[in-house]
Parts: C-alpha cells; sequence; structure tokens
C-alpha cells in the first residue's frame, strides 16, 4: 500500500526544519526517519525526490554555511567552529569544509579577510533612501 504524498511531504519539512534547527547536534537519518514514522530508506529517497539532496548531503551543506559564517565573523578558532557546527574531530571537519569550499577552513578565513564586501546594486540604496510620498 503505497502512503499518501502530503503527509509524508508534511514528515519530511519538519525533519527538514530539524536539521535547520538542530544542526549542530548529532543527528542521524536513522533518528529523523523514526520522527518521520518511515523507514531511512523510504525517508532518504523522499528527501532527495522533495529537496533535491540527501538528508546528509543537507545536513552537511547547513554546517558548512553556519562555518562558513563563523570563519568571517573572525571570533572563533578553527576548532572552536568546528565544534561548534557539530564536528567533534577537526581532522572530519577539515575534510568536510575542503569538500564543500575546495579550500581549507584557515584559508577560507584568511581569504575573506582580505576580500572586499560585496557591491550593492545601486537601486537598493535608492529604495531605502529615496523619500516616500
Amino acid at each position: 500500500m503505497r502512503r499518501p504524498a502530503a503527509p509524508l511531504a508534511r514528515h519530511l519539512l519538519r525533519a527538514r526544519d530539524l536539521i535547520d534547527r538542530a544542526y549542530a547536534e548529532p543527528l542521524s537519518v536513522a533518528d529523523l526517519a523514526r520522527g518521520a514514522s518511515v523507514s531511512p530508506a523510504y525517508f532518504s529517497r523522499g528527501f532527495k525526490a522533495a529537496f533535491g539532496e540527501t538528508p546528509h548531503q543537507y545536513l552537511m551543506s547547513r554546517r558548512m554555511e553556519r562555518a562558513k559564517a563563523l570563519l568571517r565573523d573572525g571570533q572563533r578558532s578553527v576548532t572552536e567552529v568546528c565544534m561548534a557546527v557539530g564536528f567533534a574531530s577537526l581532522g572530519s571537519f577539515s575534510t568536510q569544509f575542503r569538500r564543500f569550499t575546495g579550500e581549507s577552513p584557515s584559508a577560507y578565513r584568511e581569504r575573506s579577510r582580505h576580500q572586499e564586501p560585496p557591491l550593492v546594486p545601486g537601486c537598493y540604496p535608492r529604495m531605502w533612501t529615496r523619500p516616500r510620498p
């Protein structure tokens, strides 16, 4: 018997929200699937079909986005950033970071220090500074 798509989609959205909220916690596909009341394989296939990436890939991309923001901020060491985004090992964090960005966390931090802030299109400041009727 085939499950209806709408309830599963709701569970998938909840699982994605859980990943967004608790990306630093030790989340596994089995735990996420258990929360959605489906098997891990069925959950992974549904998640990939709905969001275009596996639950693990989604979790890693959330962690890497947060790690990049923390490294750009420059207030924490690479080890502190590693722990803050849910990795227990600096080696596995560095490997995953290099896989996602193409450079080491230290090199990313150094490059972002010397990088100019992104240019803002002229229409954007005009939109906020233009007198309103």
